[in-house]
């Protein structure tokens, strides 16, 4: 049995006043929510909601809510059944979008819905508890569903996506990473990280360099430069 706690992680500076964060229990309320999407649907975790709301808004062209939002209660966008009331897991998955959109924008550290996966028993011995390859896995598999969803960003140039896709796709498989030989060899020189901390920092700074790439800030105007005096002039 296994419970799930967040990582502490360093230095997350204060939402943005505009933005309203879920609170813990609406976090729990959003999973219990999901939890009670019927089969066949496979509605997403929190965990892979988040990878998958990540993966959304570093897209080159921004995704409408009616696109992304179906998703969410079934990885492949299949419709709910007539009757099932959804509202409120959309409600409090588009809050977290716009949490996440305004943390991105703004190239600001946001905290990753990634737990750490504590067995149950403390006589377990170190072999059997589960690494930050497991713990951050289900962020990962949302991110890469939504390039699988909306795949505009993996077009663009790929020198400058493979350093980020790296740091995230390290988690996965290697033969989930079809015809990716770059990537693999970019991954095969990444260290593993030592910790669940160092992990999701990686996943923060994965997803801002990605911003760089499909959501690049305006260029700051350039200032005017002076104009020369004439001989004489004070």
């Amino acid at each position: 049995m296994s419970t799930h706690h967040r990582p502490r992680v360093p230095g997350p500076p204060p939402p943005h006043a505009a933005v309203q964060p879920l609170t813990e229990r609406e976090f729990e309320e959003l999973q219990a929510l999901l939890d009670r999407v019927p089969a066949p649907l496979e509605p997403l975790d929190v965990s892979m909601l988040d990878g998958f709301l990540c993966g959304v808004l570093v897209q080159p062209q921004r995704i409408p809510e009616s696109r992304w939002l179906q998703h969410v209660t079934d990885a492949d966008g299949r419709a709910l059944p007539a009757g099932f009331d959804a509202s409120r897991i959309h409600a409090l998955a588009t809050r977290r979008h716009a949490e996440l959109d305004d943390a991105i924008e703004r190239r600001q550290w946001f905290d990753p819905w990634v737990f750490e996966l504590a067995d149950a028993d403390d006589e377990a011995s170190e072999d059997e508890v589960p690494s930050s390859i497991d713990a951050v896995f289900p962020w990962v598999a949302g991110f890469a569903t939504a390039q699988e969803m909306f795949p505009a960003l993996m077009r663009l140039d790929a020198q400058q996506l493979t350093e980020p896709l790296a740091l995230l796709y390290r988690h996965l498989d290697p033969e989930d990473l079809e015809d990716a030989d770059e990537l693999l060899e970019e991954i095969d020189t990444l260290e593993p990280p030592a910790d669940l901390s160092e992990a999701v920092e990686g996943l923060v700074r994965a997803t801002l360099l990605l911003a760089d790439v499909g959501r690049p800030l305006p260029a700051a105007p350039k200032k005017p430069a002076p104009r020369p005096r004439r001989p004489g002039q004070r």
